[in-house]
Order: C-alpha cells, then sequence, then structure tokens
C-alpha cells in the first residue's frame, strides 16, 4: 500500500501531467508551434508582435533610477552561475558514470526561447535570456544534487521541507534505521534504472 508521501506525489504527477495539456491548449491559443524545440509563429502573429513592441527608449524612460543603477548586481552573478554550470557538468560527467547514475540533460532544464517573442525589445530579450538561463541551472543543479542525495543520503529530514525535490518522497523517514538499510538498495537501482518512481 503506497504511503501518504507517494500517494501525494503520485498527485503532484498527474497535476504536471495536467498543465502540460493545458501548455498544449495554449499553443494552439497563441497560434504558436514547436518544430525541434524552436518555437514559430505564422506572420500574422509576429506582425502583432511586433506592433506591440515598445521601443527601447520609452521602456527605459519609465524605467525607475534605482533599477537601472542596481542591474549591474544582477549581471554579475553571471560569473557564479557559468562556474557553477562548469563544475556540475563536470561533477556529472566524471561521478555519475562510476555510481551508475544517468546524467541530467541539461537541455531538459535550461530552456531559452523567450527572446524569439517579438513583442520585447532588446532588453527585455537580454533579460530573458539571463533569467532562461540562471533559472534553468538552478533546476539543473537541483537535480543534479537530488539524484546524489538519492545516492548517498535518502533520508527525510526531520522537519518540513519547502518544496522538496522529486526523489524526496521516497526517502525513508528520519531516525527509521531499518527502512534506511532495507530501502538504500532498492532507491539506488531505482536511479541507475532512471526511474523516479520505484513502486
Amino acid at each position: 500500500m503506497p504511503s501518504d508521501h507517494e500517494d501525494l506525489a503520485r498527485r503532484i504527477r498527474e497535476l504536471e501531467d495536467a498543465l502540460a495539456a493545458e501548455l498544449a491548449q495554449k499553443r494552439q491559443r497563441f497560434q504558436y508551434r514547436l518544430e525541434r524545440s524552436r518555437v514559430v509563429f505564422n506572420d500574422e502573429v509576429i506582425a502583432r508582435h511586433r506592433a506591440a513592441r515598445e521601443r527601447l527608449s520609452s521602456f527605459l524612460s519609465r524605467t525607475r533610477f534605482l533599477v537601472v543603477v542596481t542591474a549591474p548586481a544582477i549581471y554579475i552573478l553571471i560569473v557564479p552561475f557559468v562556474l557553477l554550470d562548469l563544475m556540475v557538468s563536470f561533477y556529472q560527467a566524471v561521478c555519475f558514470p562510476v555510481y551508475g547514475i544517468p546524467k541530467v540533460p541539461r537541455r531538459d532544464h535550461i530552456v531559452i526561447d523567450r527572446h524569439r517573442l517579438a513583442y520585447l525589445n532588446g532588453l527585455q530579450k537580454l533579460n530573458c535570456i539571463y533569467c532562461g538561463y540562471a533559472n534553468g541551472v538552478i533546476g539543473w543543479v537541483r537535480e543534479v544534487a537530488s539524484r546524489t542525495e538519492a545516492y548517498w543520503c535518502p533520508i527525510k529530514h526531520s522537519q518540513p521541507v519547502m518544496a522538496p525535490h522529486g526523489q524526496y518522497h521516497r526517502f525513508p523517514d528520519f531516525g527509521d534505521d531499518s527502512a534506511f538499510r532495507e530501502q538504500l538498495s532498492e532507491i539506488r537501482q531505482a536511479l541507475k534504472r532512471d526511474d523516479p518512481d520505484p513502486d
């Protein structure tokens, strides 16, 4: 019989599937399709988007001065994001084959596509590229870290965790030493099969 955590995880997956179906409907509504992961709009929609684009001068003229002044603080973070990306790529390439864990594809997490929207000006497109990369790296690193945690220390914490990763629901409870000993091998085998839910 599935535990409450397993049941909740199953329901979350069902909601994610429903969300994917809704996104497919929105593609039709906003008249675009995906061709080899690239968004394609028809000519009429592109023309409408271009007509809606705000000029860069207008965009900057209504931007608060302190927002402009703090922008370098945002953009300087590209350095640690790139370093994190490189280091985790190295870690995953070296360690995951040793552990028998399938690698987490970066392309599944780092999605950079909003710059193709014709209703965004150049600065807005740059911001969207940056945010897509930064949030994608964080999501990708989180998945690499979750698989690492599932391999080495799959134990729930003693207190609730805000937005736990996808592997967490399978971890034995805090303090349940027998479940840890019994389930560690099973959890590792599920990782090797690239199976997020071994049940």
